[in-house]
């Protein structure tokens, strides 16, 4: 496979951060079976590959299916989650997203030649982007849904990411030293929706499924980690979904992520908290149908598949 051109980010900072893609692929087996990959749908429709967010798996996703009848879905789910094996979880590869990138990765070369629309909750956004980054010839689009590159502020450069570092320190201290008592307490305010507690209790019982120590490795890459750098690198069209009253990605973040990439649209849904798509599918839905059909009608009418105003690069 030939060599990414030499790029600013492939050069500095975060030219670790991103998957190599030199390295040696498993066999489609050793990929398909370890993640629970699922295939939902039609299987001759587009492909849609959804990926979970912390705490979850596949399962997340279970509101969203019913509305991509006519679409190829892939789910599955992240090691160390759902119901994979724990004992397959490595801790070191999985210390920074960038193991998680290139699990997603080998699930794409798994399925073959295939043009994703990738669609990822909270974390497994920039996951996706990384990936996307890595190797752009896999992802037509990405869908990106409470996402957040950066959870602490960072005051030299104006960034409003939510979390100071002290609250991120305290948080991740909480949950090192009782994960299922944070997990009772996080899962509800993750959640953010009052008005239907019992999807709160739902989003608890999936935190209290995810193994402690796997639940620690994977905090510890999502609230240090900082995604920036590569946002201007995407070549994709990106819609970015945000809500109303996220508590872990406030409105600031919807915004600054949408405007950093080179084809990023924002849509606010009306849904609250942070995981619209259980608590507001069809909404949620609606707007990644509404994503990609523009991008279709401006590919079959000879125009750019980015939003208006807003071009590659």
């Amino acid at each position: 496979m030939s060599a990414l051109p030499s790029t600013p980010l492939r050069d500095g900072l975060v030219r670790s951060t991103l998957p190599q893609r030199d390295r040696s692929v498993p066999a489609a087996a050793d990929v398909l079976a370890p993640h629970r990959v699922t295939e939902h749908g039609d299987p001759r429709g587009p492909v849609l590959l959804l990926a979970h967010g912390f705490g979850g798996g596949q399962a997340a996703w279970s509101r969203l299916l019913p509305h991509f009848p006519d679409h190829r879905v892939i789910t599955f789910d992240h090691l160390g989650s759902g119901s994979t094996d724990v004992s397959q979880f490595d801790h070191e590869r999985h210390a920074t997203l960038t193991g998680y990138a290139e699990d997603v990765l080998d699930v794409c070369a798994a399925l073959g030649p295939v043009d994703v629309t990738f669609v990822g909750h909270s974390v497994s956004s920039m996951i996706g982007l990384l990936a996307a980054v890595a190797e752009p010839e896999r992802f037509a689009s990405l869908v990106l849904v409470a996402p957040s590159p950066r959870y602490v502020d960072d005051p030299a450069t104006d960034y409003v990411g939510g979390f100071s570092q002290e609250d991120v320190t305290e948080l991740l201290a909480s949950l090192d030293s009782n994960y299922y008592a944070w997990s009772a307490a996080m899962a509800p305010v993750v959640m953010g929706t009052p008005q239907s507690p019992e999807l709160g209790g739902e989003l608890t019982e999936s935190f209290l499924g995810t193994h402690p120590d796997a639940a620690r490795t994977f905090a510890g890459a999502i609230f240090l980690s900082d995604s920036r750098a590569v946002l201007p690198h995407v070549s994709a069209p990106v819609l970015v979904l945000q809500c109303r009253h996220d508590a872990l990605a406030p409105e600031a973040v919807g915004e600054a992520t949408a405007d950093a990439l080179p084809a990023g649209e924002l849509v606010r849904l009306e849904a609250t908290g942070h995981c619209p798509h259980i608590s507001a599918p069809a909404e949620t839905s609606a707007a990644i149908y509404r994503f990609l059909g523009a991008l279709e009608a401006r590919r079959a009418g000879g125009g750019s598949a980015f939003p208006p105003g807003r071009t590659g690069g």
